[in-house]
């Protein structure tokens, strides 16, 4: 009887320890700024992307009355750098899509989808569109405050 009870003891106590370590190794997202819908770093590194691609698209525009048809053609527009032409990004992979001079669509998918590392899409309105369980396109459901 005791050395059950021991038994049972060592495995609450290793239940416990492993339980402390997994919570260490993902830690609670900190939204960076008010209204922030992000659930994880990941997430608020890929929206952001996002928001960058759009503010270069909007000033290229501006220059040239029209949206740039390809990614490559963005740098130097804002703060598009040549780095961000590139589709891998971090725990995502961005997709393009011009639409000719007066649309263009990004696509952000996960490589792993779970409830912080949801799929978005975005047009030129920036309006952000999200996803659970799949890629997100034009008519997924609106990224709103309470979908976070």
């Amino acid at each position: 009887m005791v050395r059950r009870f021991r038994f049972v003891l060592v495995l609450a106590l290793l239940g416990a320890i492993l339980a402390s370590a997994q919570e260490q190794t993902q830690p609670i997202y900190q939204p960076k700024y008010a209204g922030d819908m992000a659930r994880s770093q990941s997430e608020f590194i890929a929206m952001a992307y996002m928001r960058t691609v759009i503010d270069a698209q909007r000033l290229y525009r501006k220059k040239h009355t029209k949206f740039a048809p390809s990614l490559a053609a963005l740098v130097g527009s804002g703060s598009f750098t040549r780095r961000m032409v590139s589709p891998e990004r971090g725990d995502y992979e961005a997709s393009f899509h011009p639409g000719g001079a007066s649309h263009f669509s990004i696509q952000m998918t996960p490589k792993t989808m779970d409830s912080t590392h949801r799929a978005f899409w975005v047009n030129e309105s920036g309006i952000f569109h999200v996803e659970e369980d799949k890629p997100a396109t034009a008519d997924s459901p609106v990224l709103k405050a309470n979908n976070s």
